[in-house]
C-alpha cells in the first residue's frame, strides 16, 4: 500500500518563513522478496540450492500547475538487490488532453507499446551467459542515450478508438574508442491497438527501433529492431505471442565481449489463469541469432537460447503473494551446448509489497 508523505504548508507556517515555496506530493512504494531456488544444470552432477533475497524502494513526485499540467519524476533507493542509491527518473508532462512527454531518461517508444505476454512467474536461476547473444526478450535491440524524449499520446490516437501511439528520439555522443560502442542517436515508434468482441479483448502492440553507432567500425547499427506481440483476454484467461527480430551490437563489462549481432530473432508465447486468489501462468521464448566478436565484421557464429516455465502464485494476505515456479532452459554458443547454463530450475518464496 503506497503512504502519502505529508511533507506541505505546515512547515512553512511553523517556521514562518513566508514566500517559501512549498514540497510537491509524494508517493512511495516497494516490496521485500524471499524465497530459495534449486539448480540443477548439465554440467553438474549434483543439484544445488540458494536464497534469494531482493528489495526494492521508491518514491513518485507529482505536482500540477494552475494551467492543468502534471509535472512528475520519480527515483529509488534500492531496486531488486541491486544498491541503485539515489537513483532518479526522468521528468514526465502530462498535459490536459492526456497526452505525455517524458524528457531525459525516456526511453523508446518500442518498449511502451509492446503487449505484455505472460510469462512464468519466479527467481529459478539458470539463464543464458553474456557469450550467449541469443536474445531473451521481444525488445532485445532497445537502447538510446538518456538526452532524449518521448511523446506519448492519449487515448482513441487520431480518432481511431482503442488506438494509442508513440515517438521517441535521444542523442548521445561519439567519444568512444575502437573497442567500445554505444548509441549515438536513436528512433523509435511505437502502436498499441485495444479491441473487444463479445467476451474477449485483444491488444496488439509493437514498433521498431534505430540507433546509430558512435564507432564507426562497426558493420552493424547500434540498434535495428522490429517487434510485435497480441494477447487475447478471455474472463480469467489471458493467452499472447510475441515476435521479435534485427541485428545490434552487443556491449557488455566482460572484455573481448562486444560483438557484432545479426539475423536474432525471438518468439514467445504464454498463457496465464487466474482462480479466486490463485495465478497459473505458462511461458515459452525460443531466441537466436550469428554473432562475432570484431567489429566490423558480420556475425557468422550461431548462438541459441531456449526456456520454458510454468509458476502458480497465491494470495496469502492482502500484498503477501506465495511463489512457486519451475522452468527449463538449453543454451548454445557458437553452436555449442552451455552445460553450465542449461538444466532445470525451481524456486519457491515470497514477495511482500507496501
Amino acid at each position: 500500500m503506497k503512504k502519502e508523505l505529508l511533507v506541505a504548508s505546515a512547515l512553512v507556517g511553523s517556521f514562518g518563513l513566508a514566500g517559501v515555496a512549498e514540497a510537491a506530493t509524494a508517493t512511495w512504494s516497494g516490496n521485500v522478496r524471499n524465497g530459495v531456488t534449486g539448480d540443477d544444470t548439465d554440467g553438474t552432477a549434483a543439484g544445488t540450492y540458494g536464497s534469494v533475497q531482493h528489495s526494492s524502494l521508491s518514491f513518485s513526485v507529482s505536482e500540477t500547475t494552475d494551467s492543468g499540467i502534471k509535472i512528475s519524476t520519480s527515483f529509488s533507493i534500492n531496486d531488486e538487490g541491486v544498491n541503485d542509491s539515489g537513483n532518479p527518473a526522468g521528468l514526465s508532462l502530462t498535459f490536459t488532453d492526456d497526452s505525455v512527454l517524458d524528457l531525459i531518461e525516456a526511453g523508446n517508444s518500442i518498449g511502451t507499446y509492446i503487449a505484455t505476454v505472460p510469462s512464468a512467474s519466479g527467481e529459478q536461476g539458470i539463464t543464458g551467459s553474456t557469450a550467449n547473444s541469443a536474445p531473451t526478450g521481444l525488445t532485445f535491440a532497445n537502447t538510446s542515450d538518456n538526452v532524449g524524449f518521448e511523446w506519448k499520446s492519449a487515448a482513441d490516437f487520431m480518432g481511431v478508438e482503442g488506438l494509442k501511439g508513440g515517438v521517441s528520439a535521444a542523442f548521445g555522443d561519439d567519444g568512444d574508442g575502437s573497442s567500445s560502442s554505444t548509441a549515438e542517436t536513436s528512433w523509435s515508434v511505437g502502436l498499441s491497438y485495444v479491441s473487444t468482441a463479445g467476451d474477449t479483448t485483444v491488444t496488439i502492440g509493437g514498433g521498431i527501433v534505430g540507433a546509430d553507432d558512435s564507432n564507426a567500425v562497426t558493420a552493424n547499427d547500434k540498434a535495428s529492431q522490429s517487434a510485435v506481440s497480441a494477447t487475447a483476454v478471455t474472463g480469467d484467461l489471458t493467452v499472447g505471442v510475441g515476435w521479435g527480430s534485427g541485428s545490434m551490437v552487443k556491449t557488455t563489462t566482460t572484455v573481448g565481449e562486444n560483438v557484432e549481432v545479426d539475423s536474432a530473432e525471438i518468439m514467445t508465447a504464454g498463457a496465464k489463469y487466474v482462480s479466486g486468489d490463485i495465478t497459473f501462468a505458462v511461458g515459452w521464448k525460443d531466441g537466436s541469432a550469428s554473432d562475432i566478436a570484431t567489429f566490423g565484421s558480420n556475425g557468422t557464429n550461431t548462438d541459441s537460447y531456449t526456456s520454458v516455465g510454468a509458476s502458480v502464485d497465491y494470495v496469502v494476505a492482502p500484498g503477501v503473494t506465495a511463489t512457486l515456479g519451475y522452468s527449463t532452459a538449453d543454451s548454445q554458443d557458437e553452436n555449442t551446448s552451455q552445460n553450465a547454463n542449461s538444466g532445470s530450475s525451481w524456486y519457491v518464496g515470497a514477495n511482500i509489497t507496501f
